[in-house]
């Protein structure tokens, strides 16, 4: 029978993708392990495997779809004796919800459930596991032809407006007046372009001051007047970018940040580092393996050891315990094209500095290539931000959820200090430590700090 190929689930948090690039046509053969196309999730690109032998007889979802929830049918692979028939209820939309709890179906990295219906035209449905599909709170009825009623609630007055399952989720995320809008699809049916457009115009909003955008990432957001704004250009939020505002925002709304701050002199660690890379320099010389470290991987190495020494700052809170980690596994903030992502270091408390320093380099490589696999981004226990190289000082990171705590990493200066009641000068490094209140309370997270810093100002005993 003929198999339904649908969009999988690459992490346990991801509820839609974007299908970057078909890297087979329709027709083409294929066997089971055959990479048929690359997913693109808000972390990372991967590739989409298939689970059957068989043909590639439909595609339903283009290349470059944004927003494809996950168990979505993408497309139908026939086995040997399937008609026509089989491949079109396959790929039908009644089918699919029919399917819903049982049938043969392909995920690519083994079988998958659907969960609620197909999108229709833009081949998306506005819903991801556990969510009510937007604008169904308006929606009235949907026709055989897959149009949508915005009609609203009975008799309220307003006319009839058709529109894709994609443009209604954008009109809801972008608070667009549907009944203002006209349509460029058949039968004058709204879909994402039009949206688009009326984003670029600033059509369908209402004048005045602005309102609270709809959606989860932008539920705190307030939608400007755009006929006040002076000329601009509107830049689609990335899967990313969307990703990051909803984690923030949920951080700041739910966990009690507090911060502390500490500075830590960095002259006996700035040495010992050019003494270990000046060895390096010469081993490379001679044609042997070397890794040059970063201050960075003396902070990732002093927090990894910190947490050994202070277990319970090594701690995450959830509704029904708290969690108290035996390993040290940190994820290192790493600036990409468009946003940031959090690689794990594991067990960074019994890891050497050059171990330590080769992991960091192959991993932001791979985060900056969109490369990164689910499992070398995911179950950190705590977190380090270095925005010293960019010069600055000092700052407060949010919580990276649902980890405890998060160190933010300044640049080393030279500072006056007082040492042996007589001013000197010394490079100094501020970092601060935001943490969780509902996971440990100041006193956990002043001894964490005194650890590290102690660590920083005799690095000697990290190599112990």
């Amino acid at each position: 029978m003929a198999v339904r190929i649908l969009m999988p689930a690459l992490s346990p948090t991801m509820t839609e993708g974007t299908l970057a690039r078909w890297l087979k046509k329709t027709g083409d053969s294929v066997v089971s392990g055959d990479v048929i196309a690359e997913i693109e999730t808000d972390k990372a690109t991967m590739e989409l495997e298939v689970a059957d032998d068989g043909t590639l007889a439909r595609i339903l979802v283009e290349e470059g779809s944004e927003g494809i929830p996950v168990n979505q049918v993408i497309a139908v692979l026939s086995e040997s004796g399937d008609d026509d028939a089989a491949v079109d209820d396959a790929a039908a939309e009644k089918a699919a919800v029919a399917a819903a709890g049982s049938g043969k179906t392909s995920s690519g990295r083994g079988e998958a459930k659907p969960q609620g219906e197909d999108a229709g035209e833009e081949g998306k449905k506005a819903s991801g596991p556990g969510k009510t599909p937007a604008g169904a709170e308006r929606a009235g009825k949907t026709d055989d032809t897959g149009r949508a009623d915005a009609t609203g609630a009975a008799g309220n007055g307003r006319q009839r407006v058709f529109a894709s399952p994609l443009a209604r989720r954008m009109a809801e995320q972008e608070s667009l007046d549907l009944n203002a809008l006209s349509g460029s699809g058949p039968r004058g049916r709204i879909v994402k372009a039009d949206i688009e457009a009326a984003l670029q115009s600033g059509a369908g909003r209402s004048p005045g001051a602005g309102r609270l955008a709809g959606g989860p990432a932008s539920a705190m957001a307030v939608t400007p007047d755009f006929d006040l704004l002076p000329p601009h250009e509107a830049l689609r939020h990335t899967a990313m970018r969307r990703v990051i505002a909803e984690r923030m925002s949920l951080s700041k709304q739910t966990a009690p940040h507090f911060e502390l701050t500490v500075d830590c002199q960095i002259d006996r660690l700035l040495a010992i580092r050019k003494e270990l890379n000046d060895k390096a320099k010469a081993d490379k010389e001679a044609g042997r393996e070397a890794t040059p470290l970063s201050v960075n991987d003396f902070v990732i190495r002093a927090a990894g050891l910190a947490l050994k020494q202070v277990p319970e700052a090594n701690a995450m809170w959830t509704p029904d315990a708290l969690l108290r980690f035996q390993r040290a596994d940190i994820s290192v903030a790493v600036a990409v094209e468009g946003g940031l992502v959090t690689p794990v270091v594991r067990g960074v408390e019994s890891r050497g500095l050059g171990e330590i320093s080769r992991e960091v380099r192959t991993l932001a490589k791979k985060a900056r290539d969109g490369k990164l696999a689910p499992e070398e981004y995911q179950g950190g226990t705590f977190s380090v931000s270095n925005l010293g190289m960019y010069g600055v000082r000092q700052f407060n990171a949010v919580i990276n959820p649902p980890q405890g705590a998060i160190l933010a990493v300044g640049a080393g200066e030279p500072r006056p200090v007082v040492r042996d009641g007589a001013l000197a000068v010394a490079t100094v490094m501020t970092c601060t430590l935001s943490v969780d209140h509902r996971a440990m309370d100041g006193v956990i997270g002043a001894q964490f700090l005194a650890a590290f810093r102690a660590l920083i100002e005799n690095p000697l005993t990290m190599l112990l």
